[in-house]
């Protein structure tokens, strides 16, 4: 499942860098599949809708640092563990129970975005 940044975040930023995905925003900052991934043209979001990769998106939060759930892949393929919890201080990145995924299909996201 992806990860989610609950309310505890204290700004501090620390999560951000470590994301391969490039899936972690600074509140109030606008998102776009492209950002850090390879990815071009149409994409297909969790919630079925598709976009183009360079559209830029409402944040998801705009008082703390947000995930993009169909830019999280819990670092599958690049990490043995989530490096956004590795290194948050507050241990304010848990899973996100509303996109349950199986490693497969993380694995298969990884390879969408990263092609």
């Amino acid at each position: 499942m992806a990860i989610k940044i609950t309310e505890e975040c204290i700004n501090c930023g620390a999560c951000e860098p470590e994301c391969p995905n490039n899936a972690i925003y600074e509140g109030g900052v606008e998102w776009r599949i492209a950002d850090g991934t390879t990815v071009k043209g149409s994409y297909v979001l969790k919630d079925g809708t598709v976009t183009d990769a360079d559209t830029a998106h409402a944040p998801i939060s705009v008082d703390t640092y947000y995930i993009v759930p169909s830019k999280c892949t819990e670092c599958q393929g690049f990490h043995e563990e989530p490096q956004c919890a590795a290194v948050c201080p507050v241990d304010c990145c848990v899973p996100d129970e509303m996109y349950v995924e199986t490693v497969e299909e993380l694995m298969a996201k990884k390879e969408k975005l990263h092609i």
